[in-house]
């Protein structure tokens, strides 16, 4: 889209039942190399100088500038995704109300490619392979039961004059909700370079992704050097380095004495990975 006006309201469906729809947003490109001006002078002008004061401004982590940007987001997510999304604390959120308000007949079910078993690796993830399809549609089958059994109860409760507030405690995290979600470009960076890594919870990835794909059309110069600079990179400690040394001067990986260097066995094991993908 050329005219940016044209993206406000554009909405990405996420998930089975969920979205990410753009309310409105304030500023662009233009915005953050105007605010970087005001500290260094007029400078640059044209569209190849943006882009360089841009991608300077990201790789020295001067972050102010990027905080003039603010998007809004209109979010239709599952509660257990909610709850691990409001842990970055960065952003004004106001959430559908439960008191307020009877909660929806609505319910996230997993697709069947995403029914897998419990990561030997990864404490916090699922594991790359997936069930047999007879086992994960039972698991999906068992879970729409329960799911509409729970909601059946909610509404026999408010049937009876329960108050809402006590009513909704038996419905389950799949249970969707909606909330306004406002925040900087900073900030939805770095809520960004978690959530769209590959080790993020496939949920909260999607809806990562789907915000990505909006931004990029507002502010494509910063999101080039976010790519370059951060999402795209990779970090390494001190120990890190020191062994990266040591393999540029000739030593064999298996020879390298991580221990002696301050690294652990897992901390050894992930920079293995880092070094595999970098050959």
């Amino acid at each position: 889209m050329n005219n940016k006006s044209e993206i406000k309201g554009k909405q990405i469906n996420c998930l089975d039942k969920g979205f990410v729809r753009l309310v409105d947003f304030m500023g662009d490109d233009s915005s953050i190399v105007q605010s970087a001006r005001v500290s260094y002078g007029e400078g640059t002008k044209t569209i190849n100088e943006d882009r360089g004061l841009i991608r300077y401004l990201l790789r020295h982590k001067h972050t102010t500038p990027f905080e003039m940007v603010e998007f809004k987001f209109h979010i239709k997510l599952p509660i257990f995704i909610a709850r691990q999304w409001i842990r970055h604390r960065t952003a004004n959120v106001n959430e559908y109300s439960g008191r307020y308000s009877e909660m929806k007949d609505e319910f996230y079910l997993p697709d069947i490619s995403q029914i897998r078993h419990q990561s030997t690796l990864n404490k916090q993830g699922r594991a790359d392979e997936v069930l047999d399809p007879e086992t994960s549609q039972e698991i999906i089958d068992k879970m729409q039961y329960i799911q509409k059994d729970l909601y059946n109860n909610y509404k026999e409760f408010l049937d009876e004059g329960l108050a809402r507030e006590i009513a909704r405690i038996n419905l389950p995290l799949s249970n969707y909700t909606e909330w306004y979600w406002k925040i900087d470009l900073h900030n939805l960076f770095h809520f960004l370079r978690l959530r769209i890594d590959s080790h993020a919870q496939y949920e909260i990835r999607v809806y990562g992704e789907a915000m990505a794909e909006i931004i990029k059309e507002i502010v494509p110069l910063a999101w080039e050097a976010f790519e370059d600079y951060h999402l795209k990179s990779m970090y390494f400690s001190k120990m890190e380095l020191e062994a990266l040394k040591l393999i540029l001067k000739g030593e064999k990986v298996e020879n390298i004495p991580f221990e002696e260097l301050g690294m652990k066995k897992r901390e050894w094991d992930e920079f293995l990975i880092k070094v595999e993908q970098l050959s």
